[in-house]
């Protein structure tokens, strides 16, 4: 039996959908961190790691198919979906990284005394 190529778009249009919504509050979590809302951009990255999660719950369906047999098509949103996802992971280990740092700086200014 074979996956059709609406079923691997739908997943790929899904995978996109998750991988934008975790992008979103990706980027909202570094203007939190900017700010010195550290405890919001960290939670923002909670949200954003659901979502990740969930995209890769929609991956892992397809894989499952894969492997025990079934016939795949390629389709172009599913590349756009899987390029997305990952262009994604690599934003939230760079945004951990920032929020860390801006979290230092935070720290810093404040033992010297460093008003904006």
């Amino acid at each position: 039996m074979a996956v059709t190529k609406e079923d691997i778009s739908m997943t790929g249009f899904a995978i996109v959908a998750y991988a934008g919504d975790a992008k979103t509050a990706l980027l909202k979590a570094l203007d939190n961190a900017r700010e010195g809302k550290i405890e919001e951009a960290k939670k923002l990255v909670e949200e954003a790691n659901q979502s990740i999660v969930d995209a890769h719950n929609e991956q892992t369906k397809l894989l499952a198919d894969e492997a025990g047999g079934m016939d795949m098509d390629v389709t172009f949103i599913m590349v756009h979906g899987q390029d997305t996802l990952m262009t994604t992971m690599m934003l939230m280990d760079q945004c951990k990284f920032f929020i860390d740092e801006y979290e230092r700086i935070n720290k810093i200014e404040q033992k010297l005394d460093i008003k904006d």
